[in-house]
């Protein structure tokens, strides 16, 4: 009996069921993903900055109505059964801003040294990719086709954003390396990283998520750069030029990705729907739409 799925046969000769109705929740790793995540985390900065300072609402405020728009896009990115672009972005956008607000909460209402945020949101982090593994034995977004997978995913991001704030901020700030320096050192990384991927097959899911990682402090240090007056060592565009211009991009980007659907990938998994036939990690690609 055809329910609408086709059976096919793994690498390893294991049948498994590819149904269209069930897709990975996240993005295909193209280019796209890469620039709008990058003005994702640029647009996390100066809004935090724009709601905080320039409008007023201080951190708690701030804090609390961005963090109650990530509840309400969390659940409809949760309840969707398939990647759907605006959701998904929004999500990440809304994250963004609220990964930053707990770093900057704590280091600027609670006074917790940016070093001692850093380590701690790094240990943080750690225990997030730690009991993902250790529940679901992959950490490849490829597979984010649970809900389990799924809040994990989204948990470790949280920490990512919180992480990169945290750090950024530190070498940018207390160590007095400045917004260009600090871009120039956090794309040095992703570059290492996209090298040792490259040439020295570097594994392709810690390749992601450390330029993942990375892609946070070097957007964190666009926004500064660009939004921060010249008496601070930025370009003066000012919060609301930054987002605005930031936001724009991204909304036109997301744009293309829904009408265009570069970016969908279904998600073979074995009859019954429990677990993919093939987990091996080295079957992606970190740039280039097979990660």
């Amino acid at each position: 009996m055809n329910n609408g799925t086709t059976r096919t046969d793994g690498p390893h000769g294991t049948g498994h069921i590819s149904s269209p109705s069930m897709l990975n929740k996240v993005p295909e790793i193209t280019a796209y993903f890469w620039v709008i995540k990058i003005m994702a985390t640029t647009v996390g900065e100066t809004a935090a900055d724009l709601l905080n300072i320039r409008l007023g609402f201080g951190l708690t405020w701030t804090s609390i109505v961005m963090a109650l728009l990530l509840i309400v896009a969390l659940y409809f990115q949760f309840r969707a059964r398939r990647y759907v672009p605006k959701l998904y972005w929004l999500a990440v956008v809304l994250i963004s801003v609220v990964g930053t607000l707990i770093s900057d909460n704590l280091a600027d209402n609670l006074g917790v040294p940016l070093i001692v945020t850093t380590v701690a949101f790094s240990v943080a982090l750690a225990i997030s990719f730690i009991s993902w593994y250790a529940s679901e034995k992959t950490l490849s977004i490829h597979t984010i086709f649970t809900r389990k997978r799924e809040g994990f995913y989204w948990l470790t991001i949280l920490f990512t954003f919180a992480l990169g704030t945290s750090g950024g901020d530190f070498l940018a700030e207390q160590l007095r390396w400045g917004y260009l320096n600090s871009a120039f050192i956090f794309g040095a990384g992703i570059a290492v990283i996209a090298l040792g991927y490259y040439r020295f097959k570097l594994n392709p899911v810690f390749a992601f998520w450390a330029a993942y990682v990375l892609t946070r402090p070097l957007g964190a240090s666009l926004g500064d750069l660009m939004s921060q007056p010249h008496s601070l060592g930025g370009l003066g565009m000012g919060t609301v030029g930054t987002s605005a211009v930031f936001l724009v991009t991204i909304l036109l980007l997301v744009a293309y990705l829904t009408i265009s659907k570069v970016d969908v990938r279904p998600v073979p998994i074995e009859a019954r729907g429990v677990v993919l036939a093939d987990e091996r990690d080295n079957s992606a690609s970190m740039f280039e739409g097979e990660m």
